[in-house]
């Protein structure tokens, strides 16, 4: 078997193999002669088909899967002859497939980067700090009060903070538009669910009154028809409810699970929560600032099919997260970066583990899955289940390779404090998961 390969990009290889001809004329010799053993024929009776009437019938069609099955077999051949290593799969161009001819294909891939780390003693990670006041406690003690909110109608204007019910048809250029239409839907003002605007206009209206809104479409919105069109929004008022909250008593604190100690109680379960909460944003934080060091310090060529293959993922990931039912058919640009961050980021983290023989720790995953059982209720069970469940427990593996990942880097660079409020630090958790 003859191979010769060409660079024809920073990754993308165009390898060329040549199977000699006996091989795959004899593998079609061999399936043919089986073939005519057993083969039914009208005219002849079975296993006694002459082998030259075989030829003719199944001949071509065996020879072309035969072709087939040697292409992909040779092309793992010539990959380990040459020390190649593909990421994604390949795009196979065969050349003439006749009796007697060498059989040559062209395998279009791309390979793995090969790179050595760049040393990491001259960043800086900044470590944010926090602690949890009384007053966090307490701001605490009131996003639960506002979660366990009831709400009473009221005959006044709607204000900020309260929910609206109301009927809306959406028109562009004086014509209806897909899902711009609604009855009997739900707004709270203030909650930023609606489209900028949207909420604020139903500011000041009452139960029976009728507006309508000129609003505009964010130049990002999903729906291309919409994104950054000028509508108008036929809104009617049909209820205004007021929140209503519990007050901070014996009753409040075992609506949360806390049936001894009263209100002393509560608030250190409460402080305990965001104690944890606490500890795994920062870790969050300081993993993300961490990583984006390793990735500006390595800026190294990825496989675009491995971007790709994180795209579909991704894409998957949101259509789970909104419902089979919703087809969203969203634009595959819209998860290039992140897809591309995340390949990179992993085939990084694969080099340093491999360059430093990094080790799973398996106390630390221990502990990592007890603090993720202690959230809840029943943590013996939840227990039960990761242990018992080879797909979480690699899911655990994962982010503790991470952690000693992030432990590595931070060992190599410099560290400087920096206080954060419980709020600031939250935020940028999320911010660093998005």
């Amino acid at each position: 078997m003859q191979v010769s390969v060409e660079n024809s990009g920073p990754l993308e290889r165009r390898m060329t193999v040549e199977v000699p001809a006996e091989r795959l004329d004899q593998e079609v010799e061999n399936r043919l002669k089986s073939m005519a053993r057993t083969a039914r024929i009208a005219g002849f009776r079975p296993g006694k088909v002459p082998f030259k009437v075989v030829r003719q019938r199944y001949g071509r069609q065996v020879q072309m899967e035969v072709a087939s099955e040697l292409m992909n077999s040779s092309f793992q051949e010539a990959l380990n002859q040459e020390g190649l290593r593909p990421a994604g799969g390949p795009r196979i161009e065969p050349g003439e497939i006749e009796p007697g001819r060498n059989l040559e294909f062209t395998a279009v891939f791309e390979v793995y980067p090969e790179f050595s780390l760049a040393p990491l003693e001259d960043i800086e990670i900044e470590k944010p700090v926090t602690e949890i006041s009384d007053a966090d406690i307490d701001a605490m003690l009131d996003k639960l009060r506002r979660q366990r909110a009831t709400w009473e109608p009221v005959e006044r204007g709607a204000e900020q903070g309260d929910q609206v019910v109301v009927d809306f048809k959406g028109t562009l250029d004086g014509e209806p538009f897909e899902g711009g239409e609604g009855s009997d839907m739900t707004v709270e003002l203030g909650s930023g669910r609606m489209i900028a605007g949207f909420e604020e206009g139903l500011v000041g209206l009452s139960p029976g009154d009728e507006k309508q809104l000129d609003l505009t479409f964010p130049e990002d919105y999903h729906s291309e028809a919409l994104a950054g069109k000028a509508v108008k929004f036929d809104v009617k008022v049909k209820q205004v409810s007021a929140s209503k909250l519990p007050g901070i008593d014996e009753d409040f604190a075992a609506s949360l699970g806390v049936t001894e100690g009263g209100i002393e109680a509560l608030r250190e379960e409460v402080r305990k929560n965001m104690e944890r909460e606490l500890e795994n944003a920062r870790k969050a934080v300081l993993k993300d600032r961490a990583f984006e060091a390793l990735i500006e310090k390595n800026p190294i060529e990825v496989p675009a099919a491995l971007v790709e293959e994180e795209v579909d993922r991704l894409a998957q990931d949101m259509q789970n997260q909104l419902g089979q039912n919703q087809n969203l058919n969203l634009p595959r640009e819209l998860f290039q970066d992140k897809a591309r961050r995340r390949v990179l980021l992993g085939l990084l983290i694969g080099e340093v583990v491999k360059a430093n023989n990094i080790q799973v720790d398996q106390d630390r995953m221990r502990t990592l899955v007890e603090n993720i059982a202690a959230g809840y209720e029943d943590p013996e069970e939840v227990l039960k289940w990761y242990y018992g469940n080879q797909e979480a427990m690699a899911s655990v593996q994962t982010l503790v390779l991470e952690e000693q990942v992030m432990d590595w880097i931070l060992d190599q660079a410099k560290i400087t404090e920096k206080p954060y409020t419980f709020e600031e630090l939250i935020e940028l958790r999320q911010a660093a998961n998005s």
